[in-house]
């Protein structure tokens, strides 16, 4: 199993639990992207461990190949010298360190196929903490426009509020009541006033109209009497 697997199971849990303990989604993926970059430092750890132990290997087989050849060259030499019984000990010695060769190339291969794992792994355990990062700017604000619709909807709905709007609309009546008897005394002393005056119209355009009246009567006065005196005079 690789690393990033075993990561994936360890979020998995952790997510589970806090969904059971109804924690907040910005925790969740705040956890999340703590756990990935965490993991992610494990990987890359382990994978430059990888990678040392493959260089060291390398530099190993490549003293094992130098060995291999001195020994090799011991042996022609003792075969020149008729020593075969120094050449075939140099050659075994050359044999165990072919073998032991052998060995520590297969190990090389072992690393490589881990380090080939461990790049899969990081490669996807980015993508994924790259993913997570865009959307917790997306949840975050998410989480506190809900947060504060939330707010203002219990508001709207609390009942407190309308017992206190309760409070000033009575206020409000009580005041418009007050206002109210002000008014109307107020209305009884403009509607006197204003009889009044309405009444000093009257009696000024009764004036006029006596006024006017007199006139003509003072002008229809002379011609009913010169009319009275020319009938006498007539007879």
């Amino acid at each position: 199993m690789s690393v990033f697997s075993r990561f994936t199971d360890i979020v998995n849990a952790n997510i589970n639990s806090l969904l059971e303990k109804a924690e907040d989604p910005e925790k969740i993926i705040r956890l999340m992207i703590q756990e990935m970059e965490d993991t992610l430092v494990e990987i890359r750890s382990a994978a430059a461990k990888c990678i040392a132990d493959r260089k060291e290997q390398q530099r190993y087989v490549e003293f094992l190949a130098r060995e291999q050849q001195d020994w090799a060259k011991r042996a022609e030499l003792a075969v020149r010298q008729n020593r075969e019984d120094l050449a075939r000990a140099a050659l075994k010695e050359k044999q165990t360190l072919a073998d032991e060769a052998e060995q520590v190339q297969r190990e090389t291969k072992m690393l490589n196929a881990q380090l080939e794992k461990f790049n899969s792994d990081i490669s996807q355990l980015q993508n994924k903490l790259n993913d997570a990062k865009t959307r917790q700017r997306s949840i975050v604000i998410r989480h506190k426009t809900a947060s504060t619709q939330l707010a203002a909807r219990k508001h709207i709905h609390d009942d407190k509020i309308d017992e206190m709007l309760f409070r000033f609309e009575n206020a409000e009546r009580r005041i418009d009541r007050v206002e109210a008897q002000g008014e109307s005394l107020e209305m009884g002393r403009r509607s006197g006033l204003a009889d009044e005056i309405a009444g000093l119209e009257d009696d000024d355009r009764v004036e006029d109209a006596l006024e006017a009246l007199k006139a003509r009567v003072s002008k229809a006065s002379p011609k009913k009497a010169n009319s009275s005196q020319q009938e006498k005079n007539d007879e």
